[in-house]
Parts: structure tokens; sequence; C-alpha cells
């Protein structure tokens, strides 16, 4: 399989790539290099099930003091003081830094769940719920870069799962457990598509979870549903 340096240099390279594609889309210059390095840092994500402790801790130490930053927006929507914010922060830094990482640690398995679409699309929803904005599409573009670099890992772990040796192609044993929807371990499996409903639903409920706050823009699509509509009238 490729190893840590392949993994982020391809990651950081389809990065680039995006950035590049997102400036010419019209995007500002620093979502676009925000996103960039999200995408780049989230090539490292499927490896926290590693059983080296390199990719974990380098993940749950950037992803501690990384989150926060994203959140700084949301915690505005929660009405928070800067006093308030410095707690908050210190709060998930906290829990991404040390029980995040103990779970990891602790209950998965190298190519198991966490290496699969599923965990993907886990991921995306995730960093959707993080990265709260007034404009959906910036919300949608940073989403999207979490999403492409963890897939960029999965696709890598596949390539190197065929050999080319003398005309012919020959399939290693990994092959086929990095891009999947189902693993081996039946008890993984429902673990992670109830993560992954239960986080579908915090996607979905989001708008009524803020408006708790004081936060209802009925002109920016914060759930599921309102996106797909979104969409619909874009096609038309």
């Amino acid at each position: 399989m490729a190893d840590f340096k392949t993994h982020m240099t391809v990651s950081f390279a389809t990065g680039g790539i995006y950035a590049f594609a997102g400036k010419q889309m019209g995007m500002d210059w620093t979502t676009c290099i925000l996103a960039g390095g999200l995408c780049g840092v989230s090539g490292m994500l499927p490896d926290l099930d590693s059983d080296s402790g390199r990719p974990l801790r380098e993940a749950t130490t950037l992803g501690a003091a990384v989150v926060p930053m994203l959140m700084v927006e949301r915690f505005e929507k929660f009405n928070l003081d800067h006093e308030g914010m410095v707690l908050a922060a210190a709060l998930v830094y906290v829990t991404i830094r040390f029980f995040l990482a103990e779970i990891f640690r602790r209950y998965t398995v190298h190519r198991g769940m966490w290496h699969s679409l599923p965990a993907a699309a886990i991921v995306g929803m995730f960093a959707f719920l993080v990265m709260s904005s007034e404009d959906a599409s910036v919300r949608i573009f940073k989403t999207l870069a979490v999403v492409l670099g963890f897939l960029s890992h999965l696709i890598l772990d596949e390539i190197w799962s065929v050999d080319f040796k003398r005309g012919q192609y020959a399939f290693k044993r990994s092959f086929g457990t990095a891009l999947k929807m189902w693993g081996n371990d039946r008890w993984a499996n429902y673990a992670t598509y109830t993560k992954l409903g239960v986080i579908t639903f915090l996607v979905y409920q989001d708008e009524g979870f803020m408006a708790q706050f004081g936060f209802q823009n009925p002109d920016v699509p914060h759930t599921a549903q309102q996106l797909l509509n979104v969409l619909k009238e874009i096609q038309r």
C-alpha cells in the first residue's frame, strides 16, 4: 500500500488542483487556499485506523487545532462571547486530541470500515456541520474538498493493491478493502451505518437546531432537503 508520504503528496496535489479550479469558478482566493489545504490534510484521515501511531497522532493533533478555528462562525451563531468561544474551542480541542484519538486507537482496525465510502460520507457531513457559512456555495466547496482528500487516499490504496508484472495484473489481498460499502465485520458495518444515519439526521436538522439560538435565514440552505431544492431550481 502507499506510504504516508505518498498519500500526503497526492492529497495536497489534488488540493492544489481543486483550489485552482475553485478560483477559476470565481471563489475567493482565501477560500480556495483553505479548501486546498483541507483537501490535503484530509488525505491522512482514513489512516486514523492505522496500526502505526503516526497518522493518528498527526491527524488528531492537527484536527484539534484546526476544527475550533473552522467553527468560529458557528460559535458566533451560538451567541457566545469571546470567553465562551475560547472555552468552547478548548473543549473541542480536548475532545478531538484525547477522547476521539483514544476511541480510534482502541476500537478500529486498519482497513476496516473507516476505509470505506460510508466513512467518506460521514467525514463530509461532519465537515459540513463544522463549517457553517452564510454562503452555501462556500460551505459546499469546502465540504467537497474534505471528501475529495479522503477519497484520494482510498483510491490510492486501491491502485497500490494492483501489481502489473509481465503484462499481467495481479490483485493483492488488500484489493477492495478501501473503496467499499461494507466490510467483513458485521458489527462494524452496523456501527458505521448507525453513525451515518445519525450525522445525516443532524445535517437535515441543522437549520432547526440553529434557529433555537436565534439564527434562521430562509435564503440559506442549511439542510440536505434545502440543498436538494436549490439544485432542482438551478436545473430549471
